[in-house]
């Protein structure tokens, strides 16, 4: 896991970059958030060069043992490439280059054909995404890497809402990341957590007004970790 100073550079980071904010909002699952994290606003150089480097940092602390990246369309096409920038140019992995590659959404029928593009799908191997919701992304990454021969090693994001899924009256156990983690057997490491932005809410006054807000919110629909 990230050392809390790297976590917490990036909840603030999200904030200046607009990425991350508080309010009211209406997300994808129908719930009204108290806030709101969108990575496709992560689309300048600067911003997405900076992003790759917390990713890479968050995998170098987690530990696991990979040796490429995969990114499935579309959004993780600019972060895998970019991660692979900035793992090879991480201090702690001695120059090492990573491979990536992604996938299509549609099958080429010429050139060299297929859905994949990028180094050949070999070891294990990294999925990286913005964040989890349904999943649909990772199981569809687990089936490509695995029919490729290679291995899933572990799911890599921006951000772990650290929600539960379901109506009101019939909530889910886990939230996605766990389900993930459950259903593949394969650790999902987070950039950052709700509970960074809670710890940020905590310890800046100038963001006071959004602490109860937040805090009841998790505490309908949050789980523990």
């Amino acid at each position: 896991m990230a050392d809390s100073s790297h976590r917490t550079d990036f909840v603030r980071f999200s904030l200046d970059q607009g990425v991350l904010k508080f309010g009211q909002f209406k997300v994808k699952s129908g719930r009204m958030s108290p806030y709101f994290f969108n990575a496709g606003l992560f689309n300048s150089g600067f911003s997405v060069g900076r992003l790759a480097q917390f990713y890479a940092q968050a995998l170098v602390d987690s530990g696991i043992a990979f040796d490429m990246l995969f990114g499935p369309a579309y959004k993780g096409i600019p972060l895998s490439t970019a991660t692979a920038v900035a793992l090879a140019n991480h201090p702690g992995r001695g120059g090492r280059d990573v491979p990536f590659a992604f996938n299509r959404k549609e099958a080429k029928d010429h050139g060299e054909g297929g859905i994949l593009v990028g180094a050949p799908l070999r070891g294990k191997v990294v999925i990286i995404d913005d964040v989890i919701t349904a999943g649909t992304s990772v199981r569809e990454s687990v089936e490509i890497i695995r029919q490729a021969g290679a291995e899933p090693a572990a799911v890599l994001i921006a951000l772990d809402r650290m929600e539960r899924a379901g109506p009101d009256d019939a909530l889910s156990a886990h939230s996605a990341v766990q389900d993930v983690a459950n259903t593949y057997g394969i650790p999902v490491v987070s950039i950052a957590s709700l509970a960074d932005i809670m710890a940020l809410l905590e310890d800046d006054a100038g963001l006071a007004e959004h602490r109860a807000a937040v805090a009841e919110y998790r505490a309908r629909y949050g789980v523990s970790s």
